[in-house]
């Protein structure tokens, strides 16, 4: 069997010894003579189950006692309508950072509850860059302050945290969970689609500070309301119990054999370094990105030539480089270099993209 190196903006690679364990725990779980796809989420052995991956969750991400963690379904998308559900309930206002597609969407569906506010957009340069922040168009009445910390598509990440005082900071975080240390203390809520570094499609990660749990609006729907899944311990209904088993064996991948959040950033850090030394020096291929808001997560690029960008996309996916085709609202090639992605597949990707420069030179 020929693997091969999936750079795919998500679901994306799992790591090969948690594939591995997970095809030998398939049919038979810890004796149980059960796979965890068909045991109740309500039994004994499930329960250790969702608890062991919470608790390595607070563990490797050092979550505060004063936080709740949250598995849920229905994707980062769900969210966009659920944070002001439940958090613009005071003065019915929010303001919004547009850094790309996904936080724009996040503001135009809590547009529809209350009074959001752009503080900052970079649409005019095509989200090339993270926008510069002016403290003083932040709104000290605003019920929460929401960003989507990495953004996929356009390859562009926050590598400083806006000053929000006592307003709560809420952040996307599904491309960069994981990737390294966060403090969580500085947030108020954290969601992320699991599809991209802990799991496979299906499990949404949300961290919410006690406090900010509260009353949501009125008539919002009960499997809407952040107290509904954390007074049933994320147990109110059935949850994506298979996605969640191999979260808890990510995470202690990621603690056992990685070394971490510390070890994992100082990995990331090193493999995009290769891809963007390589774009740097390139006379063929060019960074979308700004250099100073480029993301370790997702690396954009381009030729300039929309033939020549399908002829690299088709030749790179023969040679067992897959889905490296760029996302349509920036075009291109877009590489996914997440937790799973090893430094190998890097270094391969960059040897090919050398010997396509010589051959179309």
């Amino acid at each position: 069997m020929n693997r091969v190196y999936n750079f795919s903006a998500g679901p994306s690679m799992l790591p090969e010894s948690v594939l591995l364990r997970a095809a030998a725990e398939m049919l038979d779980y810890e004796g149980s003579g059960q796979s965890v796809m068909e045991m109740s989420h309500r039994s004994k052995i499930y329960d250790a189950i969702i608890k062991g991956a919470e608790s390595l969750l607070r563990e490797v991400m050092e979550i505060p006692d004063n936080y709740k963690v949250l598995f849920l379904q229905g994707g980062a998308s769900s969210q966009f309508a659920m944070v002001p559900l439940n958090l613009m309930t005071k003065n019915r206002k929010a303001d919004y950072v547009l850094s790309g597609q996904f936080s724009t969407k996040a503001y135009k569906e809590a547009a529809r509850f209350g009074d959001c506010k752009v503080v900052a957009s970079s649409k005019e340069q095509n989200f090339s860059r993270i926008p510069d922040l002016d403290p003083k168009e932040f709104r000290p009445d605003a019920d929460y302050f929401h960003i989507c910390m990495n953004n996929t598509i356009y390859g562009t990440v926050f590598h400083a945290l806006p000053e929000t005082g006592d307003v709560p900071l809420v952040a996307d975080i599904s491309s960069c969970i994981l990737s390294r240390p966060i403090d969580v203390s500085r947030f108020g809520v954290l969601y992320a689609g699991a599809q991209k570094n802990v799991a496979p499609a299906g499990l949404t990660i949300v961290i919410i500070r006690e406090d900010l749990i509260g009353e949501p609006q009125e008539k919002t729907p009960t499997m809407f309301m952040y107290k509904t899944h954390a007074e049933s311990d994320s147990m109110y209904n059935t949850p994506p119990c298979y996605s969640i088993y191999m979260c808890k064996l990510v995470l202690e991948w990621l603690k056992n054999e990685v070394g971490g959040l510390k070890a994992m950033e100082k990995r990331n850090v090193e493999k995009a370094a290769l891809l963007y030394d390589f774009l740097d020096r390139s006379k063929l291929f060019k960074g979308c990105a700004e250099k100073e808001s480029r993301s370790i997560m997702n690396v954009t690029f381009v030729t300039g030539d929309k033939d020549l960008d399908a002829k690299f996309v088709q030749e790179a996916a023969a040679a067992g480089f897959v889905n490296l085709k760029g996302h349509r609202s920036v075009g291109g090639m877009r590489a996914s270099i997440y937790n799973a992605m090893p430094r190998e597949g890097v270094e391969k990707l960059v040897q090919f993209m050398e010997n396509f420069e010589k051959e179309n030179a």
